[in-house]
């Protein structure tokens, strides 16, 4: 069944804005997993903006689901990760002057990076992901790697979606049939919303795990955060049982 991973990011920007501990981001952790998410989704940058170092340690005891920590694989996040060992770390090709990451990595081009990276991360027993535009031409490169999974950035879907491009699906459905090919398991993240979230499943209903923040955390504004994630959660298996007829 697929699961929901919940993105914390902008919880932390929310506290961060104040300073203090208000939001308090572990307890929502808490609630996150007890309102019934599959996973906690986190992306601590160089700058600590939002997601800071300190929170990745006591985070660490507080996930008792699944953690999974998003970064680029400076020295600096990937001494973090080997020291807090998550449940799987996902690679993402992000700059320093970026709000958000925008696209996924060039496997061809950095290849070379990606399978030192993933090796060490393996060799510590993390599960390990790439972050992927929907490309299949990437596919093959990225299984090169040694990685478990590819997660594909559902950006430009998401755009698709909202102005009626229905044919927005459709690398992305090609992408996730070459990366089963290779015995890739797939995920998927980045601007996902309960408008358009049953349309990729749907289509996709090999991806395993989606990763949303933005969306979520401002949803629940209006519905509240425990109605917010079941209402997920329904949709993706309702979603994933249409697939299936």
């Amino acid at each position: 069944m697929i699961k929901l991973s919940v993105n914390l990011n902008k919880i932390a920007t929310l506290r961060n804005a104040r300073g203090g501990n208000i939001p308090n981001l572990l307890q929502i952790a808490k609630d996150i997993q007890k309102y019934g998410a599959h996973g906690i989704t986190i992306h601590p940058r160089p700058d600590e903006r939002h997601i800071t170092y300190k929170d990745v340690y006591d985070l660490k005891s507080i996930v008792k689901t699944e953690l999974n920590i998003e970064g680029r694989p400076i020295n600096k996040f990937m001494n973090l990760v080997l020291d807090v060992l998550p449940d799987q770390v996902t690679l993402v090709p992000d700059s320093n002057n970026v709000i958000t990451s925008n696209s996924g990595w060039d496997t061809i081009r950095y290849q070379d990076l990606l399978t030192e990276t993933v090796k060490k991360l393996k060799d510590h027993g993390i599960r390990t992901s790439i972050f992927l535009d929907p490309n299949p031409k990437l596919v093959p490169y990225a299984a090169n790697t040694g990685t478990d999974r590819i997660e594909l950035y559902t950006g430009n879907f998401a755009v698709g979606y909202a102005n009626k491009r229905w044919n927005s699906i459709d690398s992305y459905i090609m992408t996730s049939k070459e990366a089963i090919n290779y015995h890739l398991s797939v995920n998927a993240g980045h601007d996902l919303n309960l408008e358009n979230i049953s349309c990729l499943i749907e289509n996709i209903p090999s991806i395993v795990e989606v990763s949303i923040g933005q969306a979520l955390i401002s949803e629940s504004l209006y519905m509240g955060l425990e109605n917010t994630i079941q209402t997920y959660l329904k949709r993706i298996y309702k979603a994933y049982e249409n697939s299936q007829i």
